[in-house]
């Protein structure tokens, strides 16, 4: 399936958005859950432009995040990502937020790492593949620079998320717009992160497209009461409460926290309940719960793991001023390069 497609979404990763040069150290982590297809077709794409590809698959973990450290063999992957120019990972069951992970960013300032977990053949070809990389890059490159800008930020769906926050000048907006080759975290293009005043977010959060761990796609809203920052009351069927189980297990009061706000705007993502894909639909609204590393908002927060929910439909205020609408951008100069890329 997709056999040529892939050839040239894979030449993109490589080339594109790694721009891996001869020579240099690739490390490729994969586990058995993990689309072999993917794994071959970029290390092979590596090893074209004369760069050294090592692909590590390994179990999948029982856990993502910190969660995955006891099935991973934390020592000797952290040293081997210690040592290599750059990373993908293409786990499903993600090192993202892990221990090898925080070793890996911290100790080597060199690293470009590319966060692909759960790629597979037809996503990677959606999403990367038939994506006109420079116009998507445009769009979220304005929007990021207009969300530096303000001050506070207001969110709403017609599944009865209503959420406000004040904006925190000092943490990241993150650009991931497909570009990786500086030193850092980079993630598939289509998204924006924003790390709110954590305190300052109240109001209703209400997930009603994926929640991954641990629900995967939604069969029916899951509920939130938000107060300064912390869920304190979740509400629904059997999935809001399979949600609930999930987080009280860690017996973390930090993985009640809300984590960070991110815009979806990749024009081939799908709803799939794969994560990745889904906090990149068009017009939703992800956030995240958990961890937080301290790179993005200092002081950050140390909980065991990390989850995403999805808000469909989203409309959003920027300083009293509506630039989105049901999940369509209706803010004039945003629709226009939006409008563009759909034809581009």
């Amino acid at each position: 399936m997709y056999e040529y497609e892939l050839t040239l979404a894979a030449r993109r990763i490589v080339e594109d958005m790694l721009h891996l040069k001869k020579s240099e150290t690739f490390v490729i982590t994969a586990d058995t859950e993990s689309d072999d297809k993917v794994v071959d077709a970029v290390a092979g794409a590596a090893y074209a432009v004369g760069a050294k590809p090592l692909v590590i698959k390994i179990p999948a973990p029982g856990g993502v995040g910190k969660a995955a450290d006891p099935s991973i063999p934390v020592e000797a992957l952290s040293a081997v990502l210690c040592r290599a120019d750059a990373w993908v990972e293409f786990n499903n069951q993600w090192l993202l937020y892990s221990t090898p992970f925080e070793i890996a960013v911290e100790k080597n300032k060199a690293l470009r790492y590319l966060c692909l977990v759960g790629m597979n053949r037809n996503m990677m070809v959606r999403t990367i593949g038939k994506v006109n990389q420079v116009l998507l890059s445009k769009l979220l490159n304005r929007l990021a620079d207009m969300n530096r800008q303000v001050q506070r930020m207001k969110v709403t769906t017609p599944a009865g998320t209503d959420l406000a926050f004040e904006m925190e000048p000092s943490y990241s907006v993150i650009c991931d717009d497909g570009n990786a080759s500086l030193p850092g975290i980079h993630m598939l293009g289509g998204q924006i992160s924003i790390f709110p005043k954590f305190e300052t977010i109240n109001g209703t959060l209400v997930f009603d497209g994926a929640l991954s761990p641990p629900c995967g796609l939604l069969r029916e809203p899951v509920k939130m009461q938000i107060e300064k920052g912390r869920i304190v009351e979740i509400k629904g069927g059997t999935q809001a409460g399979e949600f609930q189980s999930w987080l009280k297990a860690f017996d973390d009061p930090n993985m009640m926290c809300l984590a960070h706000c991110s815009y979806g705007l990749n024009p081939g993502a799908k709803l799939t309940g794969n994560i990745l894909e889904d906090e990149r639909v068009w017009g939703c609204i992800e956030w995240g719960i958990g961890y937080v590393s301290a790179l993005d908002a200092p002081p950050g927060i140390d909980a065991k793991s990390h989850t995403d929910g999805i808000c469909l439909n989203a409309s959003v205020w920027l300083d009293d001023v509506q630039i989105f609408d049901k999940g369509g951008i209706i803010q004039a100069e945003l629709k226009k390069l939006a409008d563009e890329l759909s034809c581009g």
